[in-house]
């Protein structure tokens, strides 16, 4: 499976542009890839003014990813502010070529921002399959929650779109590191780059890991692009069966 990150400079809180620019990061994407990646909030930047930017679960965003998806026959995926039973959620989306949808609303939501004020926490952990490949989506700050993405032999691939502070980047590589070596998966994390509407920064360093925390394929720091890296079930399964990690784990209850 070909997986490509879209590492972009969200323009704050000006969904058009950012979809204009999204289609045309896209459409340069010289061979076919599977799943399209997009980072945190990818049409808005990390805003806490949900009240102003959230869309109806089917709305603007929605149809650029269904017909994003459908042209370019590949899953897409990222979050973006829905409004949805009178809350709030930054919720991940993954539509499939064919229309398929797969939900995640974020679970670990970043008090230190504001956002767990604004937003409403997601209850649900969430895998699916497409292609061959089970998927576990995950968002920014879920990535320092390893409980909540402990792989349970139920999931190959971690994904994480985030945007996630320059001040912190050390942490973000360390942590995507981790969940793949622990969970003994193939991990994407996406992140943007640029300045958002409060001045904070952010340095892209978005990257597919392999099981034994190898980079794939990595984006440079700051630089608008889009990466693309392949990763391969036969091999997941092989190292697995050679070096079985997972079956040693604890066995545990998210309440």
């Amino acid at each position: 499976m070909k997986l490509t990150l879209i590492q972009f400079d969200i323009t704050w809180e000006n969904k058009l542009r950012n979809l204009e620019k999204l289609s045309e990061l896209i459409s340069s994407i010289s061979t076919g890839s599977d799943v399209i990646i997009l980072p945190e909030m990818f049409s808005t930047g990390f805003s806490m003014n949900p009240a102003e930017l959230a869309e109806a679960p089917h709305s603007v965003t929605f149809d650029w990813m269904h017909d994003i998806a459908a042209k370019i026959n590949s899953g897409i995926c990222g979050s973006y502010v829905v409004s949805d039973n009178g809350n709030f959620y930054n919720r991940w989306i993954f539509v499939s070529p064919d229309g398929e949808v797969c939900i995640y609303n974020k679970r670990h939501l970043f008090s230190i921002g504001g956002e767990e004020a604004l937003f409403t926490r997601g209850e649900e952990r969430v895998v699916f399959k497409f292609r061959g490949i089970r998927i576990c989506p995950n968002v920014c700050y879920d990535l320092r929650f390893p409980v909540w993405s402990r792989n349970r032999n139920d999931y190959d691939l971690l994904i994480n779109s985030s945007n996630w502070p320059e001040s912190r980047r050390d942490v973000w590589t360390t942590l995507l590191k981790a969940r793949s070596l622990e969970n003994q998966c193939y991990v994407a994390g996406v992140n943007r780059i640029g300045t958002d509407g409060t001045g904070i920064k952010y340095c892209g360093d978005s990257m597919i890991l392999g099981p034994k925390g190898e980079i794939i394929a990595e984006g440079r720091q700051d630089l608008e692009s889009a990466i693309t890296g392949e990763i391969s079930l036969d091999e997941l399964s092989d190292f697995r069966k050679k070096f079985p990690v997972l079956s040693d784990g604890d066995n545990f209850t998210i309440y």
